[in-house]
């Protein structure tokens, strides 16, 4: 288990810094202690033991700001909490709940199922015959959707990429200053083709294609690889960073190449 959920103590801890950090800096214990459910006194204690370790700093009476130890530490207790979160929803609660596939063979309520991804989705095949299982809980005819339950094992998938190609704002050059036939190329070799930008979108259809996904770009490119697929995305010198920063956060592995 993460640290913060340790024992109420450490969960207890985070939150008052939570809480903090969005009051900053003037800080009213009282509001602290009733929105984390304990005693001003405690919110008090716990507030001198996050200044002595560094994380808050005193400012005068009743104000206080998170130092930037402060931020990494939520930063980093957050992650924590939400692979655990992520865990609890897709490992634990996704074995006993239910999910829907595409029937590769005609199924009925019942049948043992095999699964696999395929094109970032979720199939299921007449049978037990592989790594992950489970069991149909509808009637489906080949090609049409199944729900399936009763997960177990895991399936065999090799990790998604992506390739963020960087292209120059319209006053550095725009969609005139790119190699189009090296990323049409790329694109080419993709699952996915995301679009960041006027400049980015340009490009693209310049070189004869239409992307897939032009908003909520690095979501869905996230959510593309963990799934096994290849992404591509086009993007606006001033778009690279929030597209990079979502694929930080979700652990996918990126390369940035210069349009």
């Amino acid at each position: 288990m993460v640290d913060v959920l340790d024992n109420k103590r450490a969960a207890t801890r985070f939150r008052i810094l939570v809480e903090i950090a969005e009051r900053q800096p003037a800080v009213s214990q009282g509001e602290i202690a009733a929105e984390v459910g304990v005693t001003s006194q405690a919110v008090s204690e716990y507030i001198r033991d996050l200044v002595d370790d560094g994380l808050v700093e005193k400012e005068g009476r009743s104000r206080y700001r998170v130092t930037k130890e402060g931020v990494d530490w939520l930063f980093q207790a957050a992650g924590d909490v939400r692979r655990f979160a992520d865990h609890v929803t897709e490992d634990v609660l996704g074995a006993v709940g239910e999910d829907a596939a595409i029937a590769v063979d005609d199924l009925a309520e019942g049948d043992p199922v095999s699964l696999s991804l395929e094109d970032g989705l979720l199939h299921a095949s007449a049978g037990e015959a592989g790594p992950a299982t489970g069991v149909a809980t509808t009637d489906a005819e080949a090609g049409t959707d199944v729900g399936v339950t009763s997960f177990e094992g895991v399936i065999d998938l090799e990790p998604g990429s992506v390739t963020v190609w960087q292209v120059p704002t319209v006053r550095a050059g725009g969609s005139r200053a790119v190699d189009r036939e090296a990323i049409a190329e790329d694109c080419a070799d993709a699952d996915l083709v995301g679009a960041a930008g006027v400049e980015a979108v340009v490009t693209l259809r310049e070189a004869g294609i239409e992307p897939t996904v032009g908003f909520a770009v690095g979501d869905v490119a996230a959510d593309a690889a963990e799934r096994g697929l290849a992404v591509t995305v086009v993007a606006t010198v001033d778009a690279v960073g929030r597209v990079t920063d979502t694929l930080r956060d979700a652990d996918v592995a990126y390369e940035v190449l210069e349009g």
